[in-house]
């Protein structure tokens, strides 16, 4: 079931997902979330820090699994995904940094990282809350149309629009690795709870057929209809055109 919560702009759309978080946080002490990277959840990650300096909420017990990484980056590479999580986040909280999980761009088998990221998620007992984000095509992660609703941890080639989309975070497009590593939507949907957070007039298109499409592989995002326990948190531009008055 969809529970969707219509915020007037990005601002209290981050806000709104933080609170969600902290509160989640505040109840089970050791929970274990899975975190997504990209432009929508900055304020998400800002307002859990702001909290954290003035309101002390603790994640000395948290454990994190991020979705994906590229490859070909490292993580003293200031474009990969752990970089960007430890700038962007796990440096500002008291999280122990051997409790953030993000899968290794430079392994030296990337088929055997697959699987030993798969291992870990299922040794910590899978993910309790799971953020993510929705593409302009539909990805979830770097899950891009076509891939199979039974995926798992694995390698997978960036679409055009993808590399398109994320241009804006290297020095040109032709910077942009061409593969990642991510999650597989088969894993994204055993998490217990998922927080899908949607913001500007970009991806209405996408909430559209998210909330409205046939569920199609075409479409990965459209599986999470299938999820008994999903919230969505969006603005108004992203909901422009939809049917949701809430």
């Amino acid at each position: 079931m969809m529970n969707i919560l219509k915020m007037k702009n990005y601002e209290e759309m981050s806000k709104a997902a933080a609170d969600y978080i902290m509160n989640k946080i505040r109840q089970h002490s050791d929970i274990t979330l899975g975190l997504a990277t990209g432009g929508t959840p900055v304020g998400t990650y800002k307002n859990l820090i702001q909290d954290h300096s003035q309101n002390g909420t603790s994640y000395k017990n948290v454990t994190t699994f991020n979705l994906d990484e590229y490859i070909g980056l490292s993580g003293e590479n200031r474009n990969s995904y752990r970089y960007f999580m430890n700038s962007t986040l796990f440096d500002h909280l008291d999280i122990q940094k051997k409790n953030t999980h993000i899968p290794s761009g430079v392994a030296k088998d990337m088929e055997e990282e697959c699987l030993n990221y798969e291992g870990m998620l299922k040794h910590h007992g899978g993910i309790d809350l799971q953020i993510l984000g929705i593409g302009s095509n539909g990805h979830i992660g770097f899950n891009e149309p076509g891939t199979p609703f039974s995926s798992k941890t694995q390698i997978v080639d960036l679409a055009s629009s993808t590399r398109e989309a994320n241009a804006r975070f290297f020095s040109n497009i032709n910077e942009v690795p061409t593969q990642a590593i991510t999650v597989g939507i088969s894993t994204i949907m055993q998490s217990r709870e998922i927080l899908l957070l949607v913001s500007g007039e970009s991806k209405s298109e996408a909430v559209q057929q998210l909330l409205y499409g046939d569920i199609d592989e075409q479409f990965p995002a459209s599986v999470l209809r299938l999820h008994p326990n999903v919230k969505i948190i969006a603005d108004e531009a992203a909901l422009a055109g939809s049917r949701v008055k809430v």
